[in-house]
């Protein structure tokens, strides 16, 4: 399946604006829309001009993976991904889930630049309250795939909490994982593998 070819953490690049080709716009009409609207058209300056401005230096690299990231509600993506079992972690537990999963997705948002070089249009933006859902056709590689951001609004911020290509939500593909190791093995377990693959990608990173 093409979905395979954009996963999340190129999704959340590609939500970001940074287009190789264009953007095209839908006429967005609300207030709230225009709004989420000139959010994301100012992170497509910001990153393009990271990306166009030489070599990924140290410096460069994290000021592109904030850009990048910086969108996402890690928290609300996390929250929803372990489900029933979050409500049993400790304050420390949580804390450190969020950001350990939260590490790994922005070391591989970087992981391949070329696909920020596909072209993204945006279909429409549907805002409801704090709730708003932006609807786009991303062609790679000459594949046209639909992908859908969900953003909840908080302390006055639009924040992508989950994305759904080809209607396969990547929060839920989190929550089958994460919750099957923790089924089966504990949330130790799950933690483990995690700052496993946290270790791996800062190694990689810094050789």
């Amino acid at each position: 399946m093409y979905k395979r070819c954009i996963p999340l953490v190129m999704s959340i690049g590609l939500l970001s604006g940074v287009l190789g080709v264009h953007s095209l716009w839908a006429q967005s009409t609300s207030p709230e829309a225009q709004r989420l609207q000139q959010l994301l058209e100012s992170r497509d300056r910001q990153v393009k001009a990271l990306l166009n401005a030489g070599p990924l230096t140290p410096e460069r690299r994290a000021r592109l993976k904030e850009q990048i990231n910086g969108v996402v509600d890690f928290e609300t993506m996390g929250r929803l991904a372990l489900g029933p079992f979050w409500k049993n972690l400790t304050p420390a537990q949580r804390q450190e889930f969020i950001q350990v999963f939260s590490d790994i997705v922005r070391e591989q948002s970087l992981a391949d630049l070329d696909i920020y070089r596909a072209q993204v249009r945006y279909n429409r933006i549907e805002v409801r309250g704090d709730s708003a859902r932006v609807l786009t056709t991303v062609t790679y590689k000459e594949t046209p795939t639909q992908v859908v951001y969900l953003f909840t609004r908080r302390d006055g911020q639009w924040k992508a909490y989950d994305i759904i290509i080809d209607e396969v939500s990547t929060v839920d593909g989190y929550a089958r994982s994460f919750q099957s190791v923790i089924r089966k093995r504990g949330f130790e377990a799950l933690m483990n593998s995690l700052r496993k693959k946290q270790a791996q990608l800062t190694q990689s990173t810094s050789s």
